[in-house]
């Protein structure tokens, strides 16, 4: 399949006036045509900092993208003149962010928003762009959504923000749409609706990259999983792949910790410990200080993806191919 988008071993630091945080470190994936592949981990493990890297939405001062390459379509986003970026964002590559209110104008009306947004990158007319905009409150499951193009973001719930937001990233049929917790405050039966629509869209070949902390919506809707630990990958591949065999330790801490109908004791299984400050990130694997099977190797050395299966890849030295001869002091 064609790739919608490339990243080349990613970093974004922020200066802090406790010293540089990286909050990305060589981070390398790619998402194709017409799939959704879910990026998952914690929160602060760097997974919203990507995606505001690819639309080029860091702050700075203080961050910065200190090295890589994301390429959209053969072109290198980050050395596109700004100009050229800005037609680029909503129109080819959306975002839905996870905090609607900071992201919607509290000045304007929802109507005029959505009729901008669509008026800036496709030429219609103002009666077009209102009649589009309402279809689309519709789709998202706003009720009245005639009415609502008169209201204000502040007089609409938190929920409703959201699909606004959500309307207006999808209504321009973007070639990559970027999901940042796109249900978080929506009830399960309108979470049901909005995934519909982001499914019917990936039918039509548009590429979706899902940022989430929630497994079971994981499971249902993505097609590949990447997931992030302390500012790296430490695991990616296929969905079944990685539910049905994680490789490593954190990957199966987080699906142990899955809420299931019928589980032996009431108390779900933790992962022991914090996460590190990304001020004072352990050498070595990030993982060692919460893994239960940390060895000699873990704090001494970085270790790098290993394959361990068809397109399934995992950062841990317990399936390094030399296996018995480097786990040994």
């Amino acid at each position: 399949m064609a790739h919608v988008l490339d990243i080349e071993d990613l970093r974004v630091s922020f200066d802090t006036d406790d010293g540089e945080v990286r909050a990305v470190n060589g981070v390398s994936f790619h998402v194709n045509e017409g799939e959704v592949l879910g990026l998952v981990g914690e929160s602060g493990c760097g997974k919203t900092v990507t995606a505001l890297s690819v639309l080029r939405l860091i702050p700075s001062p203080p961050g910065r993208v200190a090295s890589g390459r994301i390429v959209h379509r053969g072109r290198d986003l980050l050395s596109l003149p700004i100009q050229e970026m800005r037609s680029i964002r909503g129109s080819a590559i959306s975002m839905i962010f996870q905090e609607p209110m900071s992201a919607l104008s509290p000045l304007h009306r929802v109507g005029g928003q959505l009729m901008e947004t669509l008026m800036l990158h496709r030429p219609v007319s103002r009666k077009e762009a209102w009649r589009t905009s309402v279809e689309w409150l519709d789709k998202v499951g706003i009720p009245d959504p005639a009415a609502r193009m008169d209201a204000y973001p502040f007089q609409l719930s938190g929920g409703m923000r959201q699909r606004v937001m959500i309307a207006m990233a999808l209504m321009l049929d973007p070639e990559l749409v970027i999901a940042d917790e796109p249900t978080t405050a929506l009830d399960v039966t309108v979470q049901a609706q909005i995934f519909d629509l982001l499914l019917k869209m990936k039918s039509r070949k548009t590429a979706i990259l899902l940022i989430t902390h929630d497994m079971g919506v994981v499971w249902n809707v993505c097609d590949r999983v990447h997931v992030m630990y302390a500012s790296k990958l430490v695991e990616k591949g296929p969905r079944k792949e990685i539910f049905e065999h994680p490789r490593h330790p954190y990957t199966q801490g987080l699906l142990k910790a899955m809420p299931r109908l019928y589980r032996k004791t009431d108390r779900l299984p933790a992962i022991k410990g914090q996460v590190p400050s990304p001020l004072s990130i352990p050498s070595g694997c990030p993982f060692r200080d919460r893994c239960p099977f940390a060895f000699w190797r873990c704090p001494a050395e970085v270790p790098p993806l290993y394959p361990c299966g068809e397109e399934h890849e995992a950062a841990c030295f317990l399936i390094d191919p030399e296996g018995e001869k480097n786990n040994k002091p």
